[in-house]
């Protein structure tokens, strides 16, 4: 193999090193950004799997919808956050779905927000009002103290369990415990302390304040709805069926004779797992789109630099010309000049890419996020092809008009 062309390409390439630079640094942001793009999108999806799998594939989610609006839909989450109430997910609902072969355990649950205070310390909480049951769904468990009970369901006992970043905040060192505090305008006396559980699905749940089902709605509310109810099944593979089941027996309770009408959304363990794959799977894609973007700006400026490179050196393309060197040889020149810088720029890009990946996962690990440093090999072989091939497509043009140029009036042009 002739090496001649590679040694010229590198030689040139050394006697302008300040504008060789400015063209790899396309090359070396764009790389760097398509595998750190990559690699955080599957360090996310890993720890939002992760949290899934330890909240198990045997639950069956049913939430409050928007009618006509598609579960899981842009008009459902927006009608429900502009206001728009559903109100009639009932706690029949909830009693009724637990009556069905399948299901081993259910609770139902509402979310509000509200400022709880103890002594002369305020805090901004959101607060879960659930049964008892829902707690054990959730995975939520007891430190110290107890759970409410169904009894305290029933009687609208004012109890809480409060989150162990609740404690800390409010008590210090103190035992919260048989201590009363407000929330809102209403006293609670302290039963328990959560477990630090940290953060799942975007919620806080060390931050968090439960309390029962029937208290939250009727006496901090003043609702007789839920906004979700939480259902474990017996055997995950007939979960579709037992769906199907919950879908029907809600239909009959609402009177609703077409699904397009449901006010309520299903949805399964494996309808989720789907559902995250697919987000991170096309948000993957936006943003390597993205990064792939100063990619293609990187190999203009290739492009540009190449065009400048071939004015310059119009001089010696003559002389090589006249002294016998053909128009392939001359293409091959300055296409690998503009390969090595790419495939430099490349390297670097990987080094660099991959160097940054580690320390997010590192600095994530240091505030208390469990962010696995993960590097998908496809992330590197991407780039780098990817690379080497913005230095042919781009280069391709310079170098070919390079080749086409007459020696004699190559030759004149310096003189």
């Amino acid at each position: 193999m002739n090496f001649l062309p590679v040694q010229l390409a590198w030689k040139s390439l050394r006697v302008h090193r300040g504008r060789t630079f400015l063209t790899v640094l396309g090359i070396i942001i764009g790389i760097s950004a398509v595998i750190i793009v990559m690699s955080a999108g599957e360090s996310l999806k890993s720890l939002v799997l992760s949290e899934f799998e330890s909240f198990g594939t045997d639950f069956i989610q049913v939430e409050i919808k928007v009618p006509t609006a598609k579960k899981n839909s842009v008009a459902n989450a927006g009608g429900l956050a502009q206001g728009i109430q559903i109100t009639t997910l009932k706690n029949q609902d909830a009693e009724d779905i637990g009556r069905l072969n399948n299901v081993k355990n259910y609770g139902g649950g509402l979310m509000g927000q509200a400022v709880i205070s103890y002594l002369n310390e305020n805090k901004v909480i959101n607060y879960l009002g659930s049964s008892a049951t829902t707690l054990e769904i959730m995975g939520i468990e007891i430190e110290r103290g107890r759970s409410y009970s169904a009894e305290d369901d029933d009687q609208l006992a004012k109890t809480v369990i409060i989150g162990s970043k609740v404690a800390t905040d409010l008590f210090g060192n103190d035992d919260p415990l048989g201590k009363s505090i407000k929330i809102g305008k209403i006293r609670f006396r302290v039963i328990g302390v959560a477990k630090e559980k940290g953060m799942s699905f975007g919620l806080n749940y060390d931050e968090m304040v439960y309390l029962p089902l029937q208290t939250a709605q009727k006496l901090l509310m003043g609702i007789d709805y839920l906004m979700f109810i939480t259902v474990r099944v017996f055997d995950t593979k007939a979960i579709e069926a037992t769906a199907s089941e919950i879908e029907n027996l809600l239909r009959t309770n609402h009177e609703i004779t077409e699904a397009k009408d449901d006010d309520f959304a299903v949805t399964t363990a494996t309808e989720a797992l789907a559902m995250i794959n697919t987000v991170f799977g096309g948000l993957t894609l936006l943003l390597v789109a993205i990064a792939g973007i100063s990619l293609l700006v990187g190999g203009v400026g290739i492009m540009n630099i190449m065009y400048v490179s071939v004015t310059e050196r119009t001089f010696e393309i003559g002389l090589r010309k006249s002294l016998g060197a053909k128009k392939k040889q001359i293409l091959w020149q300055f296409l690998w000049e503009a390969i090595v810088v790419t495939m430099f720029g490349g390297l670097i890009g990987i080094i660099i890419g991959v160097t940054i990946t580690f320390l997010i996962s590192f600095i994530a690990a240091q505030i208390g996020f469990s962010w696995d440093f993960v590097l998908p090999p496809q992330s590197v072989i991407i780039a780098f092809l990817f690379s080497t091939m913005v230095g042919l497509i781009f280069g391709y043009y310079p170098a070919q008009k390079a080749a086409a140029l007459d020696p004699i009036a190559a030759l004149r042009y310096e003189k």
